[in-house]
């Protein structure tokens, strides 16, 4: 089991509590991505794969919209929560392990749309590794469908290398909730650790560790242009209304 994999299994319970409200999110997330979608041609009979699926925040609002929606996640313990939160929810969504690394190990049929949300991408550690990536969910989607991806604005971060990420503070009806990041540098790559703080009528503190490296937008257009998409653009926060930069790609 790789450090990816260990992160996310160990986060699968305590996810959630990274949002004030994680089922209001699942909606809010999902009216961005439709908006995208139809944007770019398509309506609620496209079928997406949703190939970093986590615990479902994006699959699980998408196919409450309508959508035919297949998820799937390198992360046995994450894909178990959102198998439990789609039955809560009431909503029909097929799901697979797979790494997005291999996509054609798991799946023989192409998508209209894959997406890639929450930073998923910057888990590559190397140019190669992204490289293979992006080739296996491009060689996945059909011929004039889309990829759609979020990172963080890697950019501007790079810039001054921050040591932590901001706290999210939530108010909870036992007393307030702390999340935040530190991040430990190294050239272009990063170690983060994820606190999870329960300041309620028992202090409980989670901790979760990963590594990434910081992605360039110009590195990952150049590696989709490269892997056959003909057009990329890029959409950020003040114009989506999402928290971090999106990447709209056509196949």
């Amino acid at each position: 089991m790789n450090i990816v994999q260990t992160f996310y299994d160990g986060m699968a319970s305590q996810y959630d509590k990274l949002f004030f409200d994680w089922e209001s999110t699942t909606k809010e997330q999902a009216e961005i991505l439709n908006k995208l979608f139809k944007e770019n041609g398509f309506g609620h009979t496209a079928h997406i794969l949703d190939c970093a699926c986590g615990i479902g925040t994006q699959a699980i609002g998408l196919a409450g919209l309508g959508y035919n929606v297949t998820a799937s996640d390198i992360s046995g313990g994450e894909l178990a929560e959102a198998k439990k939160r789609a039955a809560d929810n009431g909503v029909k969504i097929h799901f697979e392990h797979a790494d997005y690394c291999a996509l054609s190990d798991t799946f023989k049929e192409q998508f209209d749309i894959i997406i890639a949300m929450d930073n998923a991408l910057p888990h590559m550690l190397s140019e190669d590794s992204l490289e293979k990536a992006v080739k296996s969910i491009t060689d996945q989607i059909k011929s004039g469908g889309l990829f759609v991806a979020s990172i963080r604005d890697y950019d501007d971060l790079l810039k001054k290398k921050p040591p932590y990420s901001a706290p999210y503070i939530h108010k909870t009806a036992k007393g307030q909730r702390v999340s935040f990041q530190t991040w430990r540098w190294t050239d272009e790559n990063y170690h983060l650790t994820q606190y999870i703080i329960d300041d309620e009528s028992t202090l409980q503190i989670h901790r979760f560790e990963c590594e990434y490296r910081a992605t360039r937008r110009a590195e990952l257009t150049d590696l989709l242009l490269a892997g056959g998409c003909t057009k990329v653009l890029w959409k950020l926060p003040e114009e989506t209304g999402f928290y971090q930069p999106i990447v709209v790609a056509r196949r």
